[in-house]
C-alpha cells in the first residue's frame, strides 16, 4: 500500500477538512478565499491590458467591471460543482475518482496559463508598448505563468492517477497562497512606499531648512 508523504500541518488540515459537519464550512471558506484571490489576479491582468492610455478612474472602473463579471461566473460554476453535483473541489485527498473535479481544475489552470502566456508574448512583440514598461510587471507575469503552468501539469497528472501529481498540486497551492500577497507587494507597492518615504524626507528637509536648522553649518 502506497502512502503519500505529508507534513504535520498538511495532516492537520486534511483532518479538519474531513471532520463530519465541517465540510460545508470548509467549502464555503475555500470558495470565498479562492474567489478573492482570483479577483486580485483578474483585476491586475485587466489593468495591465489597458496600459497607460486611460485615466485612473476610467481604468479602475473597467477593471472592477471585468473582474466582477469573470469572477462571478467562476464563483457560480464552482458553486454548482460543489452544491449542485456534490463534487469535493476543495477537499484534497489522494482520490482520483472525481474526474470532473480534476477536469475543472485543468480547464481553470489552462485558461490562466494561456492568459499569462499571451501577456508574455505581448512583451516580446510589436504590441509591447501597450503594456506598462516596468520590469517588475514582466517579472510578475513570468512568475504567475510558471506557477499556473506547473499547477496545470500537476492537475493533469493527478487526473490520470499519478500520486506525484497530487503532491505537486498541493505544493503549488501552498506556495501560491503563501507567496502571492508578498509578490503583489514587491511588484506594485514597494516602489510606491519608497517614493513616498523619499518625498517625505525631502519635505522634512525643506521645512527644517526654512526653519534655520542648517544655518549653523554655513557659519
Amino acid at each position: 500500500m502506497h502512502v503519500p508523504l505529508r507534513t504535520g500541518s498538511s495532516l492537520l488540515t486534511q483532518a479538519w477538512e474531513c471532520t463530519p459537519g465541517k465540510e460545508l464550512a470548509w467549502n464555503v471558506l475555500s470558495l470565498l478565499t479562492t474567489s478573492g484571490m482570483l479577483f486580485l489576479e483578474v483585476s491586475l491582468v485587466a489593468f495591465l491590458f489597458q496600459g497607460n492610455h486611460v485615466s485612473g478612474l476610467e481604468a479602475l472602473t473597467r477593471t472592477f467591471v471585468v473582474s466582477g463579471l469573470i469572477v462571478g461566473m467562476d464563483f457560480l460554476l464552482k458553486a454548482i460543482y460543489l452544491f449542485g453535483f456534490g463534487i469535493p473541489l476543495f477537499i484534497d485527498s489522494n482520490d482520483h475518482t472525481h474526474q470532473m473535479k480534476w477536469n475543472l481544475w485543468v480547464v481553470h489552470r489552462l485558461v490562466l496559463t494561456a492568459v499569462y502566456g499571451f501577456i508574455l508574448f505581448m512583451y516580446h512583440s510589436k504590441w509591447r508598448e501597450r503594456l506598462p514598461a516596468r520590469p517588475a510587471f514582466y517579472n510578475y507575469i513570468a512568475i504567475m505563468f510558471s506557477t499556473n503552468a506547473l499547477a496545470l501539469f500537476a492537475c493533469a497528472l493527478t487526473g490520470n492517477g499519478a500520486s506525484f501529481g497530487f503532491w505537486l498540486y498541493g505544493a503549488t497551492i501552498v506556495c501560491y497562497h503563501a507567496f502571492y500577497l508578498p509578490l503583489l507587494y514587491v511588484t506594485f507597492l514597494a516602489d510606491f512606499f519608497q517614493e513616498e518615504d523619499l518625498h517625505l524626507e525631502n519635505v522634512y528637509y525643506s521645512e527644517m531648512k526654512d526653519a534655520g536648522f542648517f544655518d549653523a553649518d554655513w557659519e
